[in-house]
């Protein structure tokens, strides 16, 4: 299709004419690859949609309907924000919204192709339009709106109205980067360069990628949690899974050409910096000594090689901060291997009106982390504490027997956690051991961000009334993964064929009810900005409902309701004259007004305005804090004392509460 344009153009490829001073793309239209299914891949669709019709948790019939949502998956994949496709675009692709379940029981994949084909069409007609628009030097002083959340608005009804959009996306970006004290010269170069290697990683786009990106769109329709992962993807998961992995201890994740910072992997160099947070954007990345090299566009397998790298040597990242106004700021980390003992359970001590309260940290679930906790029991109960708080925020679970173990070590013996399969069988995991580690005082502190093997833990103390749980509700995830390889012994191709994750089986607390949606809700909830509704489990599309089956048998060792009633009280009290609770509320009132926001002024001297209310608001706290702590204030956020730490006001909360818990 041949588009006439009402703006002055350069030449780009075969496609626009007009100024001779614009940028034009690196790689012609008709150079971007026609490619289609590779030998294997037939193969592989059938293996992989015969497994999951027998073997997933969850029977869906491979059918028009499912075919449909898969498609519904599969558009939203390829052009997430809305931003490249326009609505005649989706109604000519509606033809396939019904045989996608007959190309996968066929293998024949063609359609899928095609989908794809149009696709990249669409996106190097985008960047090349992108850099059109460099010519002329912007001026950001109108009252002009991006809108950068499209996801659930109306595609563009033409090419005219998405070219609006795109002028407002690149002044989005010219502007993102003129905040950050560029020239227009050093914008123009910056952004050139971006596009045109958004169109390069174009026409490097291989057969593969197509095929796994519809393959993922497949299994989601299903289930978040089941995916398919294509070889290179497989040895990747397998790297993570063995902890060999040398780079920065992130999770990323690709999102409308932004590299994500999905989750931080606990004790790892992003996490241990304190300057890299969830949600936040990597913009750039670069070596020791090097240039920064900017990243927006690229393939999200490329971005993890950039940032990979020797252990022991520097990488840089640009962050683009997830707080709306704030400054892009450089962090330098040191790549290491993300080793098991960096995830190992801690203890500590909070002094609490001058007595003891013990905190044991688990980042995660790893095997024999029963052994370590038993350990740091030991050493807990020799400072004679009054009470024990395990922190469990941003735990994202781990090994099953360990949850069981762990339990253990606070019950007699008993249940702990039910799992039924895809066959309606019941299988409950007990503790047998009749030790007990500790029988005093104890909390467990969730956040939204503890799941899985965190839950079943939580919930089974809940259920024994053998723990206060408190904090926020927990993320809801209650599903059995299974990793599968979709190669056969015979296959002479095996290396070609990647692997599955599937979800097999569902958790149940022992007193019937599931974790999965609803996870664990604490006794005493503590503030938060994040809402239930706003991320966790129940957020995912086609997730597991939440359901209940027959109690197991187990013996309380409650109840603790008057108890959990009075601690409330007391709890409630405290926060009215706590400083850092009031940060919190004023925090949450902010997010609030800020979560639904979906547009950003294009306006330099509002974002100006914006980004100095949220730096003067951060130099406020932090000489209250410094003040507090009996510091010297500062003039400038760059003079904070490096370690200097914010308290953490839920931890201490934590302990008061566990405090008067050991006085009832």
């Amino acid at each position: 299709m041949k588009y006439t344009f009402r703006h002055s153009f350069c030449l780009i490829g075969s496609l626009y004419v007009g100024s001779a001073f614009c940028i034009p793309a690196n790689i012609a239209l008709k150079d971007i690859p026609h490619l289609e299914q590779q030998a294997q891949h037939g193969k592989v669709a059938k293996r992989v949609s015969d497994l999951y019709s027998r073997s997933h948790y969850k029977y869906i019939p491979l059918d028009d309907a499912l075919s449909e949502k898969v498609f519904t998956r599969y558009i939203k994949m390829l052009d997430f924000n809305r931003q490249f496709f326009i609505q005649g675009d989706i109604d000519a692709l509606k033809k396939y919204q019904d045989v996608l379940d007959d190309n996968l029981k066929t293998g024949q994949l063609d359609d899928v192709y095609k989908i794809f084909q149009l696709n990249l069409q669409r996106r190097y007609e985008r960047f090349s339009y992108a850099l059109t628009l460099l010519d002329t030097e912007m001026q950001f002083n109108s009252d002009q709106k991006y809108q950068f959340d499209r996801t659930e608005s109306p595609w563009a009804k033409d090419k005219a109205t998405l070219d609006r959009l795109w002028q407002d996306k690149v002044k989005y970006d010219a502007l993102t980067l003129k905040l950050s004290d560029k020239t227009w010269k050093e914008i123009k170069k910056t952004l050139a360069k971006r596009y045109q290697m958004a169109i390069k990683h174009l026409s490097q786009t291989e057969s593969e990628d197509i095929f796994q990106s519809f393959m993922n769109a497949y299994s989601h329709a299903i289930e978040p949690h089941t995916s398919y992962l294509s070889p290179r993807n497989a040895e990747r998961f397998n790297m993570d899974m063995n902890l060999s992995l040398e780079g920065i201890g992130a999770v990323l994740q690709l999102q409308d050409d932004y590299t994500i910072i999905r989750s931080l992997v606990p004790g790892g160099p992003a996490d241990r910096s304190k300057k890299i947070f969830k949600d936040d954007k990597i913009i750039s990345v670069g070596q020791d000594g090097a240039a920064m090299i900017d990243v927006i566009g690229w393939r999200l397998d490329d971005i993890v090689d950039l940032i990979k790298g020797p252990k022991g040597t520097k990488v840089l990242l640009e962050i683009l901060a997830s707080k709306s106004g704030d400054k892009n700021r450089i962090i330098e980390l040191v790549r290491e291997k993300i080793h098991l003992e960096e995830r190992e359970a801690k203890s500590s001590i909070e002094v609490i009106d001058g007595k003891n309260i013990g905190v044991i940290s688990i980042p995660s679930f790893y095997m024999n982390l029963s052994i370590d906790v038993d350990k740091e029991l030991e050493k807990l109960k020799a400072k004679n504490v009054e009470g024990i708080v395990i922190d469990l925020r941003n735990n994202g679970g781990g090994a099953l027997s360990e949850a069981t173990l762990l339990t253990g070590l606070f019950i007699k013996t008993g249940p702990v956690v039910q799992v039924r399969d895809s066959r309606n069988e019941i299988f409950v995991h007990k503790d047998k051991n009749p030790k007990i580690s500790y029988d005093g005082p104890l909390t467990i502190l969730i956040n939204r961000y503890s799941a899985s093997a965190s839950e079943i833990f939580a919930a089974a103390l809940q259920d024994y009334d053998r723990a206060i749980i408190l904090g926020e509700q927990s993320f809801g995830k209650g599903t059995v993964q299974q990793h599968r390889r979709i190669a056969r012994f015979y296959d002479q191709d095996a290396d070609v064929i990647g692997s599955v994750q599937y979800t097999i089986a569902k958790f149940y607390r022992i007193n019937g009810g599931s974790t999965q949606n609803k996870g664990v809700t604490p006794d005493i909830s503590f503030p938060s900005a994040v809402a239930p509704e706003d991320t966790g489990e129940s957020l995912e599309e086609n997730a597991l409902p939440w359901d209940n089956i027959r109690a197991a048998h187990y013996k309380s060792l409650g109840p603790l309701t008057k108890k959990i009633t009075q601690l409330k009280s007391e709890y409630q009290q405290r926060i009215k004259t706590e400083i850092e609770f009031t940060y919190i509320a004023d925090d949450i009132k902010q997010y609030q007004i800020e979560k639904n926001k979906k547009t950003i002024s294009l306006d330099e001297k509002v974002r100006i305005k914006k980004r100095d209310e949220n730096e003067n608001k951060t130099l406020l706290r932090t000489n209250e804090r410094l003040k507090r702590a009996g510091l010297k204030q500062v003039k400038s956020l760059d003079d904070i004392p490096e370690d200097f730490e914010i308290l953490d006001a839920l931890l201490i909360e934590a302990a008061h509460i566990t405090l008067d818990f050991s006085k009832l």
